[in-house]
């Protein structure tokens, strides 16, 4: 059981005869009384600022704890965008493959149907030179023969006949 400043400050002795100075006796209860009341002031206020600290540090722990927790999901957050733009990254790669695949090979389609239409005409302009260089030595050796120039020679007979 704790004894309190009032208690200090009323406790009464019995008087006996050669005993302590009554009012030095009061006067050092009455200071004790002061100061341990004083001491209970400042245990209560330091129980209170203890139990405020205590709150403080419970809010401190709750609040390290989200920000760790948050952490983390931003962490994971950033991984998961990582990753989504790596899978996109690629897709768009495949795609930019699968297309220059396809300009690739349509520019081969139409070179080779190029180069055949190439060969296409050249094979006719062969065949177009060879016809005319017939045409044109049938011709020459039409004119060489001399039926042509016989003919000539009757149409002049025919024309001197009908003239006189």
């Amino acid at each position: 059981m704790s004894i309190t400043p009032i208690e200090i400050q009323n406790k009464e002795f019995e008087r006996a005869f050669r005993g302590y100075k009554q009012d030095e006796v009061d006067e050092f209860l009455d200071q004790i009384a002061k100061d341990f009341e004083q001491a209970l002031k400042d245990k209560l206020n330091l129980e209170e600022k203890i139990s405020q600290l205590e709150e403080k540090l419970s809010q401190y722990q709750k609040l390290e704890n989200t920000l760790h927790n948050s952490i983390i999901v931003a962490q994971e957050t950033a991984e998961d965008v990582k990753r989504n733009a790596n899978k996109e990254a690629e897709l768009i790669r495949k795609e930019a493959e699968k297309e220059a695949q396809r300009v690739i090979d349509e520019a081969r389609y139409k070179a080779s149907r190029i180069i055949a239409e190439h060969e296409e005409i050249y094979k006719q302009a062969q065949i177009f030179k060879l016809r005319f260089r017939s045409f044109i030595e049938a011709q020459l050796a039409s004119m060489e023969l001399e039926d042509w120039l016989q003919v000539e020679n009757d149409d002049d007979e025919l024309e001197t006949r009908d003239a006189g």
